[in-house]
């Protein structure tokens, strides 16, 4: 009896003990292995944490919040948990133009993964993507939101991978911040003090006429500092209504910017570079801006592609022929309006496509109403460096403010609206209301 007795009591002191053990099987293989499985909820799955992927999670986290729904999870998918301001690349102290996402995320219980997506499996409606260890991990979805932003597009521009420079990620950016600064430590030279900047776009304008200021405040003021602006037009901001070009004219001419029109760039190298119309031009940097194409993430996803390698969505930014796929930001091609005007590859259409992006997705599981995506509002605040700034309204883009008014309007948008709500609900779902007046 007395044996019988201990084996109870070791028994019950395994059962208890066993009540407070998870158990964990660890498999070890060369092949990847899906870690991230669904769980109960209806996972909504946002990769990329820019303007539109940011805004399309607060959205989807609005609508549920206003359905009184527990029934989803919200999961951002990018590299770092932070938005990273882009239009602003063009200023110093680069690294400091980033807004990190923790708060925000955690006080709209927004789940964030830290990975790089690698490939989309439409079929299996599962994404692969790449952890901070550099391990290859497959999460499933529901819903996919496709929010990758777009990247430099140089057309294979011989040298510039090599000798050029370049804004359009943190990273790059700050490399030429690095460059622009070691600039004193050499030889003063011609070529020293000259940048050219290829390409002479909104990013290219403003580069530029914040350059000669940059310039003279870390060669001296005396420099005869030189930046020359290469553009394949006939005209100084050709894409742009003739007052909004008036006004880049004369600002530029007021701060010493230079342009070479109807020739482009044939080769970049460590002394400078040639240009098609077989000109030469020395200078220690050189400033890549001429294009931008989408994120080539989706390949995978049959569909149409408009020739920046945008997605063609429909009105509720779906993908055709992929009902639980969405696109949006720079990776989607979406009419505005009526009137035919698309969607351009920037902060302004990126914020609110993403807002439209996540009450859509959110609506598609929880039966409500989606939303089609209208932006008929188009403003265009072009920052001119010291000569001030100009302010346009309309696609046909009516100058309304120039010089000093335009400039602290530039300011308030790029250091105070583009920037993420501030980690409160009531703040971050107001301002998620895709019908909200944003512009």
């Amino acid at each position: 009896m007395f044996v019988l007795l201990m084996v109870q009591q070791i028994l019950r002191k395994i059962l208890s003990q066993l009540t407070r053990i998870s158990i964990v099987v660890v498999i070890e293989t060369n092949q990847p292995v899906p870690l991230e499985g669904k769980n109960m909820k209806q996972r909504i799955l946002i990769i990329g944490s820019g303007f539109a992927g940011m805004w399309a999670a607060v959205g989807a986290a609005r609508l549920a919040h206003l359905q009184g729904s527990n029934e989803l999870e919200i999961t951002v998918l990018s590299p770092q948990p932070e938005l990273r301001v882009r239009p602003r690349f063009y200023e110093a102290n680069v690294a400091s133009l980033t807004a990190d996402l923790r708060p925000l995320f955690e006080a709209l219980d927004i789940r964030f993964i830290a990975g790089s997506a690698d490939r989309v499996e439409p079929q299996e409606n599962q994404v692969w993507y790449r952890n901070a260890q550099a391990k290859m991990i497959s999460i499933a979805y529901d819903r996919l939101v496709l929010a990758g932003g777009s990247q430099l597009h140089s057309f294979g521009v011989k040298g510039i991978a090599e000798y050029g420079f370049d804004i359009d990620q943190l990273e790059t950016a700050q490399r030429l911040e690095t460059h622009l600064n070691a600039l004193p430590t050499q030889p003063d030279s011609p070529a020293r003090n000259t940048v050219v900047v290829c390409g002479g776009g909104f990013t290219g304008i403003e580069l530029a006429t914040e350059l000669p200021s940059r310039l003279k405040a870390m060669l001296g003021a005396n420099t005869n500092a030189k930046i020359v602006v290469v553009e394949r037009g006939s005209v100084v901001g050709g894409q742009y209504s003739e007052a909004l070009r008036e006004v880049i004219r004369t600002a530029c001419d007021e701060l010493g910017v230079e342009w070479r029109l109807n020739t482009g760039v044939e080769v970049v190298d460590a002394t400078g570079v040639t240009l098609q119309d077989g000109s030469r031009i020395d200078a220690a940097t050189v400033i890549w801006t001429a294009g931008v194409k989408a994120c080539a993430l989706g390949e995978s996803i049959v569909a149409e592609r408009d020739a920046q390698g945008r997605f063609i969505v429909t009105p509720e930014l779906q993908i055709p022929g992929h009902p639980n796929i969405y696109a949006t930001g720079d990776m989607a091609h979406a009419k505005t309006d009526d009137l035919g005007n698309t969607a351009l590859m920037t902060c302004q259409h990126a914020i609110q496509l993403g807002k439209f992006a996540g009450h859509n997705v959110a609506a598609s599981l929880l039966g409500d109403t989606p939303l089609p995506y209208r932006q008929v509002n188009y403003v265009t605040c072009l920052d001119l460096g010291a000569w001030g700034a100009v302010y346009t309204e309309g696609w046909d883009q009516q100058v309304k403010l120039v010089r000093e008014e335009a400039k602290k309007l530039k300011i308030a948008i790029t250091n105070e609206l583009i920037y993420p709500p501030k980690p409160n609900r009531d703040e971050a779902f107001a301002a998620a209301d895709p019908l909200a007046k944003f512009v």
